[in-house]
């Protein structure tokens, strides 16, 4: 099981945490990528609003809604000449406000100076120049529409960052939940999840071959009796994990366990 954190400094505390409860471990770090597709659309805030009526699409309309209510609540308590700070602007972060201010700015209706905004003049919503971003998947059965009729654009976001992960060599239950532990402090909250539920598979299913293996060590019998037994499943007070393979993970695993020390593989026997 694997876990990722946030920086190499928790990187390297977590694993040398690991390794003082004697728990085999081994970190990572690579980069990575990622990629975002939305729709573009810029415009009069009023004259999109009417426009998307025409495109019967929740997507569009709930993304009206937002800046709308974005907009009411960030008026109704900012008086012209009045100063706010960007942490109190952004004290509740949301796609509509950033889309407010963001046309606020452009408009010259808000001065941002030395960390805080000045409202120098009210716009009515419908006359701002915004611009709007729906996920591609949200529209994509209207894309041609929206690029026709509203000169909408295909908008890619590139992110490229450097990712960190400790990666469990532990397969006995005991010393994946002691694991789970420590990493609870370092580790993301994704990464947990993923990690608690690949932990109590690879534990429970190697459980079960130490035990099939006792009864009979030859290795093809005891991938063709696994592979009738698929899915594994694994039912605890709170969760059901289905275990799911195919030969040649099975094949890996193994090769897993051996280096683990817990089996030795030499050609269809398996000792123990």
């Amino acid at each position: 099981m694997r876990f990722e954190v946030l920086s190499r400094e928790d990187m390297q505390e977590l694993s040398k945490e690991l390794s003082k409860a004697g728990i085999m471990n081994k970190t990572k770090d690579e980069l990575s990528y990622s990629l975002e597709h939305s729709i573009l659309i810029e415009g009069r805030f009023g004259e999109l609003k009417e426009k998307f009526e025409e495109f019967e699409n929740e997507a569009l309309w709930e993304l009206i809604e937002e800046v709308e209510n974005s907009y009411n609540g960030l008026m109704s308590n900012w008086e012209v000449g009045e100063k706010k700070k960007a942490e109190d602007i952004f004290e509740e972060v949301d796609v509509g406000r950033l889309i407010v201010i963001t046309a606020l700015i452009d408009g010259g209706y808000i001065e941002d100076k030395d960390g805080e905004f000045i409202l120098k003049e009210k716009s009515e919503l419908d006359g701002l120049d915004v611009e709007l971003r729906v996920p591609l998947d949200d529209v994509v059965e209207i894309v041609d529409r929206l690029e026709e009729e509203l000169d909408a654009k295909l908008l890619t976001e590139f992110n490229m960052e450097r990712k960190y992960y400790v990666e469990v060599l532990e397969v006995e239950k005991d010393l994946v939940q002691e694991a789970l532990e420590i990493a609870e402090e370092y580790a993301t909250e994704d990464s947990m999840v993923d990690a608690m539920f690949v932990g109590i598979a690879k534990s429970s299913l190697a459980e079960l071959i130490l035990e099939m293996v006792k009864k009979n060590n030859r290795k093809k019998e005891l991938i063709n009796a696994l592979l009738e037994m698929e899915p594994i499943v694994i039912e605890g007070k709170r969760e059901k994990v289905n275990i799911y393979f195919e030969e040649e993970a099975l094949e890996d695993f193994l090769k897993e366990l051996q280096t683990l020390g817990y089996i030795k593989v030499k050609g269809n026997k398996i000792w123990w």
